[in-house]
């Protein structure tokens, strides 16, 4: 009897696709012992934007919050997301930054890292993975999943032996826009699993309405690890449900060892939770929806979010649908990078530039600069020379790894900027990943400490 196991991402993507990570701590502490109890392969509760969010409208140190996490779950592994050299942040940072994130992130509790890069450039997985192995921990090594004339089954094939051969312990793809299609999935986890003895987990979301098929044939084909959402934080932009493909497959006669009475009380917290951020707006009924669109654009629900917002933002909704047809365009032109962040939002604000303007490349954003001059890693196919042209003048591109030409010294002068601001290497990693947001929350830490000893003194 094959097993089946499960990652619960209710904690991280699940509530970031949903609510854009606005679930505080608060919300969940009271049921992080009965998830300890359901018998999941990993819980996904760090990583990806829930630390910016944290630091940025919650209110919450985010190793703080992990710390908790792992005090209330000592029997289940922790699993985060990490954005490879771009660690939890928007741009590469230097190789001792990524390694002394990794170390932290283990030291405070995280079992698993999720490793990836937006573009597969395997030399941006590289010290994310070397310093996760030395540091004991579980690497897994994931393949960013999408749709162009480059991206075969031979090369993702061919990806999974490269991370196969830098250490990692388990292959992950991504399928963030949830454009896999059920054939496509037995295709590629069979061709993976002939070529690599390693766990393979899947991961997907709802978005096109493919998922459970998607995830039904992944596992026929020999998939180990899925990754699902409690039903009332389920569907839409977010994963499929845990409790139906635990029932669907255990019928099917798969060894999935959940514990059903954990499921029903789990799902019965969340459930006045999603109700509460229904009518607050904090969940807006759109991203619960299931959307084709993206089979034929591939853009990913976030993205599909963040284009509408802008276009808001300009008067410019009714550019809406030149937006979509933009998107796929501008990627071609930039080498056909998979939509990921943060690569979704440099293609999807350049289409938007394009569309506004009139022509294409009259504006162009720094970070649209950024990735023609190659600081994001190598594209997947070589991006049209004559549009880079048009963009970089006579600039000449990065020749090597742009991570390698960072300063050495970015931890000691963050050290330094802060002074007594920082009270531990944490803070300081806080600080470099989101200097502005890290700061403020800083200051509102200090202000917060010196009114609770007021009040001490007073009642006192």
């Amino acid at each position: 009897m094959k097993k089946v196991q499960f990652t619960e991402t209710v904690l991280r993507d699940a509530n970031q696709s949903l609510m854009a990570t606005r679930l505080p701590y608060s919300k969940f502490e009271s049921i992080l012992e009965t998830m300890d109890k359901a018998g999941y392969y990993s819980v996904e509760c760090w990583g990806g934007a829930t630390f910016d969010v944290c630091l940025r409208y919650l209110n919450e140190d985010p190793w703080e919050r992990l710390r908790k996490i792992r005090e209330k779950m000592p029997n289940t592994k922790l699993q985060m997301l990490l954005r490879g050299q771009n660690i939890l942040g928007y741009k590469h940072y230097p190789d001792d930054i990524v390694r002394r994130f990794v170390r932290c992130a283990v030291k405070n509790g995280i079992d698993i890292i999720r490793i990836f890069d937006a573009l597969n450039d395997m030399t941006n997985l590289k010290v994310a993975i070397e310093e996760t192995v030395k540091c004991g921990a579980h690497a897994s090594g994931t393949i960013s999943y999408t749709i162009s004339p480059v991206h075969t089954i031979s090369k993702y094939v061919e990806l999974a032996s490269e991370l196969k051969q830098m250490g990692v312990s388990s292959v992950c793809i991504k399928d963030m826009a949830g454009i896999m299609t059920p054939q496509n999935a037995y295709d590629l986890v069979s061709g993976i699993k002939d070529a690599v003895d390693l766990p393979l987990v899947i991961h997907t979301h709802s978005t096109t309405g493919l998922a459970f098929m998607t995830y039904l044939k992944a596992i026929e084909a020999g998939a180990d690890v899925i990754d699902t959402a409690i039903s009332p934080f389920s569907g839409g932009t977010s994963q499929p449900a845990t409790e139906t493909l635990f029932y669907a497959l255990k019928e099917l006669g798969y060894d999935v060892s959940l514990d059903e009475n954990s499921l029903f009380e789990i799902a019965n917290h969340f459930k006045p939770i999603r109700n509460d951020y229904f009518e607050d707006g904090t969940i807006n009924p759109i991203s619960m929806t299931t959307d084709t669109q993206c089979l034929t654009y591939q853009i990913p629900g976030g993205m599909l979010s963040n284009l509408l917002s802008q276009l808001k933002m300009m008067n410019a909704l009714d550019r809406f649908d030149e937006a979509l047809l933009e998107t796929p365009r501008v990627r071609k032109d930039m080498g056909y990078p998979p939509l990921v962040t943060p690569t979704s939002q440099i293609i999807g604000s350049q289409a938007v530039q394009n569309v506004l303007a009139g022509e294409r490349y009259k504006n162009v954003g720094a970070e649209f600069k950024a990735y023609c001059r190659g600081e994001y890693g190598k594209t997947p196919a070589p991006i049209d020379e004559a549009i880079r042209a048009q963009i970089l003048g006579d600039e000449k591109p990065i020749e090597g790894r742009y991570a390698a030409s960072l300063p050495a010294d970015t931890f000691e002068k963050a050290q330094q900027q802060l002074g007594d601001k920082a009270r531990c290497e944490e803070d300081v990693l806080s600080y470099i990943a989101f200097p502005q947001v890290a700061e403020r929350f800083f200051d509102e830490r200090k202000k917060n400490e010196e009114k609770r000893v007021r009040y001490t003194i007073t009642q006192a």
